[in-house]
């Protein structure tokens, strides 16, 4: 007897040892590693500083300063200082309007002040420059989806393989932050919504400019950028827009004349994050860094937003700020034949290139000059509306937007494996070279298909060898096990992950779409994008009332010990992967980890219950 269960025992520990091997691949493979983007240089911090706005600065103090500390430090400098925002206070963000003689040593007082923790001059920033063309009117209607009669103008959206990707996801419940000139989206004094945006849901809009509610676009930049990511779709007039689905935040950040300073956008970056955003577009920037705006971005991106910024229109090898930002993903502009455009700037902090247009030529003769095209207001002119065709690495950046939030759709929310998979499902044109493109060039579908296998065959060989080293040793106890195990195991672990590659077509319905995920990322179906994580699904909750109250019918329990099996191996994928925030686990000390491997044991020991007789 001793003799037969000494081999049976040392085939379980090397099933133990295989499910530790995988998670260590799980480890080195998916978990996020730190961005190769490009430093930002003294030099480049002494050249801001002399292109700065001479008598503004701003005053970013540690969170937990009080009002108190804040009066000393009025005190000890001599300058008044008032929020940024109304939206500001929380973070003590302040703004002091000082002598420009006097601002250089200012700075240096408030360096020393230790509830300090940054000051420096404010800065303008601006919406890259559009060359406007009018598109022709036009009654046909593309020959299938989408049936907007513009469409046939959107060369854009077919060069990312948008056709394929809408038969896979919308991005339904995903919230896009906006930041730009605003946003034409409510009928409110001489503003109107373009008609074009009638089916778009809009969330907690302000405007960082006038300091209120209404982040009407008085411009016409914002609004054609949101065209890009949200255009309501397949509606039978106008145009098409890449994530149809989303919720858009107008967030009003520039003037009418385009350009705004470095206070108001960190303010939105900030305010974004704070309240439900998964992905902030920025089709805006400047040559000079800025360390409060690259703290408000690094701020967003600890909080699981993925930070989409234009690369800038200087055509010149060094990218802009805040897209240089090692978390930001930084977008170079494309033209109809793939080629980079004479606009767009490029370097080593380039992650990807997208569509952004070139007004100069008709490389596809088709009777319009080839920019990007959407709804949006004449410029300055919020009162009229039309479809005009832009170019810019502001319209190659929310093409990327747009995309992220189909991905952030797919459930995979952590924004360093967002922008990892938009780079790694990049198309390569025949020009590629990485210092002009990145990565290369967005393709939507490969990317939506990537997201929702999401690294399925590893959860799936995760749950595979973890149900090996459970059952082996309990076979010769006459433990359950057959199909039923097999498909719980399934079911828990990746679901049916390969089905969008293998039936497109019915993978976007909501029960296929949910099926195609492991159990507990089925919080995306209940809860949508913002409540991925939920410690309720990512727990032993679930397969302990499954167990509970299937246990006396002895045909289900091998049904539910795999899928016990299954999601305690979806639960240790991403303790090892580090990709997800479980919601109202503290992320300090590991605690998240230590949460999901807990919860992965407590899984495993209810699937041998499950098992034994």
């Amino acid at each position: 007897m001793e003799n037969r269960e000494r081999p049976q025992k040392k085939r379980s520990n090397i099933l133990w040892l295989l499910v530790i091997l995988v998670v260590i691949v799980v480890w080195f493979l998916i978990r996020p590693a730190p961005d190769g983007d490009a430093a930002v240089t003294a030099a480049d911090r002494q050249a801001a500083m002399a292109f700065s706005d001479p008598d503004d600065i701003l005053v970013d103090f540690f969170d937990d300063t009080t009002d108190a500390q804040i009066a000393a430090v009025e005190r000890a400098t001599g300058i008044d200082l008032v929020l940024v925002s109304d939206q500001s206070r929380d973070e003590r963000f302040y703004r002091a309007h000082v002598a420009a003689s006097a601002r250089d040593a200012i700075l240096a007082k408030l360096a020393r002040e230790p509830a300090v923790d940054i000051a420096e001059p404010d800065a303008q920033v601006a919406a890259a420059p559009v060359a406007p063309i009018l598109a022709p009117d036009t009654d046909a209607t593309w020959k299938d989806f989408p049936n907007d009669p513009k469409y046939k103008y959107q060369w854009h959206l077919r060069q990312i393989h948008m056709p394929e990707a809408w038969k896979l996801a919308d991005g339904d419940g995903v919230i896009v932050a906006v930041l730009d000139t605003g946003v034409a989206y409510e009928d409110y004094q001489r503003f109107h919504r373009v008609p074009d945006l009638a089916g778009v849901k809009f969330v907690k809009p302000f405007d960082f400019v006038a300091n209120d509610a209404h982040a009407n676009d008085d411009h016409g930049h914002g609004t054609h950028v949101t065209g890009t990511i949200a255009q309501t779709t397949h509606n039978g007039i106008g145009v098409a827009g890449i994530a149809r689905a989303v919720q858009i935040m107008p967030l009003k950040v520039l003037a009418a004349n385009g350009t705004g300073s470095v206070a108001a956008i960190a303010d939105a970056i900030r305010y974004a994050a704070d309240n439900g955003a998964k992905v902030i577009n920025m089709s805006l920037g400047g040559r000079f860094p800025s360390k409060i705006l690259e703290r408000a971005v690094t701020y967003a991106h600890k909080k699981g937003v993925t930070v989409v910024c234009a690369a800038g229109n200087a055509g010149r090898g060094k990218v802009g700020y805040p897209a240089a930002y090692d978390d930001a993903v930084a977008v170079a502009a494309t033209q109809y034949d793939e080629t980079t455009t004479f606009y767009s700037n490029w370097g080593k902090a380039l992650d990807i290139s997208a569509p952004g247009g070139n007004t100069r030529v008709d490389q596809n003769n088709d009777g319009m000059p080839d920019g990007v095209l959407q709804n949006t207001i004449a410029i300055g002119n919020p009162e009229v509306d039309d479809y005009y065709a832009y170019m810019g690495t502001s319209m190659a950046s929310p093409h990327a937007a747009g995309v992220a939030a189909l991905i952030v759709g797919e459930g995979v929310t952590n924004p360093d494996r967002v922008e990892k998979i938009l780079e790694d499902t990049a198309h390569k044109p025949e020009s590629y070279n990485k210092g002009h493109y990145g990565a290369g060039i967005i393709d939507a579908s490969a990317a939506v298909t990537a997201a929702r296998k999401a690294d399925g065959g590893l959860k799936l060989l995760l749950g595979a060898v973890l149900a090996l080293a459970i059952c082996v040793p309990l076979r010769r106890r006459g433990a359950r096990m057959g199909a039923g195990l097999v498909a719980g195991t399934v079911m828990g672990a990746s679901g049916l992950f390969a089905l969008p590659a293998i039936l497109p077509s019915i993978s976007s319905w909501p029960v296929i779409e949910t099926l195609t995920r492991g159990l507990p990322s089925w919080d995306l179906a209940v809860f949508g994008p913002a409540g991925h994580g939920n410690p309720l699904f990512f727990s032993a909750l679930i397969p302990l009332a499954l167990v509970a109250v299937g246990f006396g019918i002895k045909r289900a329990r091998g049904f539910l010990a795999g899928l016990s099996i299954g999601c305690a191996a979806h639960l240790l994928y991403f303790a090892a992967a580090g990709t997800l925030d479980i919601a109202f686990i503290p992320s300090a000390f590991g605690l998240e980890t230590v949460w999901l491997l807990a919860n992965a044991a407590l899984a495993a020991v209810l699937a041998r219950l499950a098992l034994t007789e």
